[in-house]
């Protein structure tokens, strides 16, 4: 998949769903793909107040029975995973866990670029760097 350079988009992983991606098996270069995807405006889901869900195929299989994955996301700005879960374990997240999420989300859109460094550094949040050109295939 080609980029064009002049847009640009951060994106991040929360530690709790770093956990949930390590186990899952889904590699950051799976999260940029996806990221990329929802900043060239191809989100799987809109569900408000920043929040998106996007689909994550398994290796070797399609989207549908994949991993779900929520960002919170500004577009041209940033992306950052705060929530997975597997189709198999959760259908669907509920109302409660929505509002949690779009809490969260307006929360970490509001940060400035000191306060995502500290959420870096205290280890809260982490940075993915692009992957190169032969990884995005």
């Amino acid at each position: 998949m080609s980029r064009a350079p002049s847009v640009s988009i951060d994106v991040y992983k929360s530690k709790t769903f770093a956990r949930f991606a390590k186990k899952a098996s889904i590699t950051d270069a799976d999260l940029w793909k996806a990221a990329l995807l929802a900043n060239d405006g191809v989100i799987d889901a809109n569900l408000g107040g920043g929040v998106i869900k996007q689909r994550i195929a398994r290796s070797g299989e399609g989207k549908s029975g994949g991993s779900r994955t929520i960002l919170a996301f500004r577009k041209e700005d940033r992306a950052v995973y705060i929530f997975g879960f597997e189709k198999k374990d959760l259908d669907n997240i509920d109302a409660t866990q929505l509002k949690a999420l779009r809490t969260l989300a307006k929360v970490i859109l509001s940060y400035n670029a000191d306060e995502m460094k500290q959420q870096i550094e205290s280890g809260e949040l982490s940075f993915l760097a692009a992957p190169k050109e032969s990884e995005n295939a």
